[in-house]
């Protein structure tokens, strides 16, 4: 019999940090490729972190953050370590350089000059952002948004550290992945890695369809029509 908590608690999870994703992800890559402030290098290497520092480390600073002693804990008495709260914000935390990144990129990529012709036009600064700066990186940001859920998707080592791993509670399929390898029940491992390896290939796919040169061309076009 498949016990389906862990899909349905990944799936959870994820969209959780799709959420957090959009919000925190976007609003930073934003920031990061319109503004030039002190210390915005400093800034863009601790958003990056979580791509190297291996994920006990980086669940080691979540404890600190969630835990006891912590101004989440202490001030508002909010305790979500080992709950699915806390595994969707490991998922956020490591995924979230993927989304800043390639999204910064894309913005930072667009021409001015297009931008500057909206505003002579009568545009305000959000409606610029809305209907020329966003519209024009849509590929870039739509591609960091997919790689960094897919990453979400598959968090480990930092949701170990934070929620734990505790079935019927916060096990996430990849946590259940290993449950089963270690307790030598390998017909259910092998349908759960399937699951996971074809989320996981639809959204590479996905992404690789946004790199096309049709689509690309397709986007610029509708972008013109728009502006």
């Amino acid at each position: 019999m498949i016990d389906w908590f862990p899909y349905i608690l990944s799936l959870q999870i994820t969209a959780c940090a799709t959420v957090l994703l959009v919000i925190v992800g976007l609003g930073l890559a934003i920031l990061l490729a319109r503004v030039r402030f002190p210390g915005e290098k400093v800034v863009s290497t601790v958003l990056n972190l979580p791509l190297v520092l291996p994920p006990s480390v980086l669940g080691f600073y979540l404890l600190f953050i969630l835990g006891r002693g912590s101004p989440l804990l202490e001030w508002f008495g909010i305790d979500i370590l080992f709950t699915w709260q806390a595994a969707a914000i490991a998922s956020t935390i490591v995924a979230l350089p993927l989304m800043v990144e390639a999204a910064r990129a894309a913005i930072a990529d667009v021409n001015p000059e297009l931008e500057a012709a909206a505003r002579t036009l009568g545009d305000s600064e959000i409606e610029v952002l809305w209907r020329v700066t966003l519209p024009l990186a849509r590929s870039g940001i739509l591609a960091g948004f997919i790689l960094a859920v897919a990453r979400a998707l598959g968090e480990f080592g930092a949701t170990l550290m934070v929620a734990g791993n505790i079935p019927g509670r916060t096990q996430t399929l990849p946590l259940a992945i290993y449950d089963a390898v270690q307790n030598q029940e390998y017909g259910k491992a092998n349908l759960m890695v399937l699951v996971i390896t074809v989320w996981a290939f639809l959204l590479l796919l996905w992404v690789r369809r946004l790199g096309s040169p049709a689509v690309l061309k397709k986007s610029k076009n509708n972008t013109k029509l728009k502006t």
